[in-house]
């Protein structure tokens, strides 16, 4: 059953038993098809299979559009039985989501750490994505979601970006791998440690207005294999260990203990006065740069 316009606009319906199918097509701007069930191509007078299912496509532009929300599920329903919005899949993966991630909190607080924002992440399953009462979009697929392109990839949220991952998360990044963050940055790891690593150049570490605590329950081993390691104070310099230490300030070293000193050398020399200053600087911050963000009320500087 064939309806043409003669612009060759198209609605065709095939009953043929195990062939069914339905195609709704124009041939304006190229060709925009909606093909339902048995899928075939244009060959006659015996048509090839291309599929099954549905197929909506077009050689122009594309647009897709819900006024009070989008739900996308390769969640399985079979012959149509069911509300239209049932989402009870999609909703046990977003509470595990929400318990993994409540988890992880609770162990960053023993440990002092910056917590997740819980609150919010089940703020936004309530009272957003649960039945879309918002204008959400909500994407599920049992078996994975995948989003590929040669050219550049944006995820921008005005708000908050809550990532949860039930296993590992890898990144692969061929050259540079910037991140820039307003105001805290909060790296925990709860069982098995950590590793930052380069296999060439160097690593630095700065706290470029405030201090730097360096804690280890455990041995702190600082080692440099085939040059010299400096340490360097502008006020003084202190190494304390049960009860002795030696102080280092305005010029003096200062030798001090509860119990007995041993110097075990072959000559101990004494000469005359000598000093020498530290070479080691933090980068001058610029002051203009840092008045042009506070007039723009930007919040990377402060």
């Amino acid at each position: 059953n064939v309806l043409r316009t003669p612009a060759n606009n198209k609605l065709r319906m095939d009953d043929e038993r195990g062939r069914e199918h339905i195609k709704l097509s124009t041939e304006y701007g190229g060709k925009s098809q909606l093909n339902l069930g048995h899928l075939v191509d244009s060959q006659q007078p015996h048509p090839e299979k291309r599929g099954e299912g549905f197929e909506l496509r077009t050689d122009d532009w594309g647009a897709i559009r819900a006024g009070k929300g989008l739900f996308i599920s390769a969640d399985k329903q079979a012959n149509a039985g069911g509300d239209v919005l049932a989402m009870q899949a999609v909703l046990s993966e977003l509470d595990a989501a929400l318990q993994t991630a409540a988890g992880l909190r609770y162990a960053a607080e023993a440990a002092k750490a910056e917590l997740a924002d819980i609150e919010v992440q089940t703020a936004f399953m309530d009272h957003t994505l649960k039945e879309l009462q918002q204008r959400a979009l909500l994407l599920s697929a049992p078996s994975g979601i995948a989003q590929v392109t040669p050219g550049n990839l944006q995820l921008s949220a005005g708000e908050n970006l809550i990532t949860t991952v039930g296993r590992d998360a890898d990144m692969s990044i061929t050259k540079k791998f910037r991140l820039a963050v307003g105001e805290t940055l909060s790296l925990f790891a709860k069982t098995l440690g950590m590793k930052l690593l380069a296999a060439s150049g160097k690593v630095e570490i700065q706290a470029q207005t405030g201090g730097m605590d360096l804690l280890a329950q455990q041995a702190l081993r600082l080692v440099s294999q085939e040059d010299t390691v400096t340490i360097s104070a502008k006020t003084e310099l202190r190494l304390e260990c049960g009860g002795a230490y030696i102080s280092l300030k305005d010029g003096h070293i200062s030798f001090a203990g509860p119990k007995n000193a041993r110097f075990q050398c072959d000559v101990f020399q004494k000469a005359g006065p000598a000093s020498q200053s530290s070479t080691l600087t933090l980068p001058d911050r610029c002051a203009s740069t840092e008045e042009h963000v506070a007039t723009a009320h930007d919040s990377v500087m402060e």
